[in-house]
């Protein structure tokens, strides 16, 4: 039980902290009504709230996942990071292709599946982010094909 409190005010701390880095995104006088300071302020409240249950409600017997869970965790922390540094200098298509594909490859390890999620989520993205929601995405690193 004591676990499930601090986690939870950990995270409570952390969605607050959130919060308030959210409201001083800077706004232009050209934005939609509702303005890039609410998604973020949306996911911190949602976060505050799930904390505020597991302090008040904790898990009477929480059960630790194992060692090996712990380092599939961390394999999945280094890749996310990885992927946020490697954006800029690939590219959308490559970075996101390989890390879909080691991020399903832990889901089910089997190679060929997990390199054509990675491709196809990778492409799959790409089309709707930069088609459908018009986002400035750059497919491959600059000067690839000039």
């Amino acid at each position: 039980m004591a676990s499930d409190r601090l986690f939870g005010l950990v995270v409570l701390m952390t969605a607050l902290a959130y919060i308030a880095s959210a409201t001083q995104i800077q706004t232009s006088f050209l934005q939609d009504p509702v303005g890039p300071k609410a998604f973020p302020m949306l996911v911190g409240a949602v976060a505050a709230i799930s904390a505020l249950v597991m302090i008040i409600k904790p898990d009477p017997n929480p059960q630790w996942p194992n060692l090996k869970t712990f380092g599939a965790l961390l394999i999945a922390l280094l890749v996310l990071v990885g992927y946020a540094y490697a954006l800029k200098p690939f590219g959308f298509l490559l970075p996101t292709a390989v890390t879909a594909a080691i991020l399903s490859y832990q889901i089910s390890p089997r190679a060929v599946p997990a390199i054509l999620t990675g491709l196809g989520l990778s492409i799959g993205l790409f089309v709707l982010f930069k088609y459908a929601l018009k986002l400035g995405l750059v497919p491959f690193p600059k000067g690839i094909f000039t």
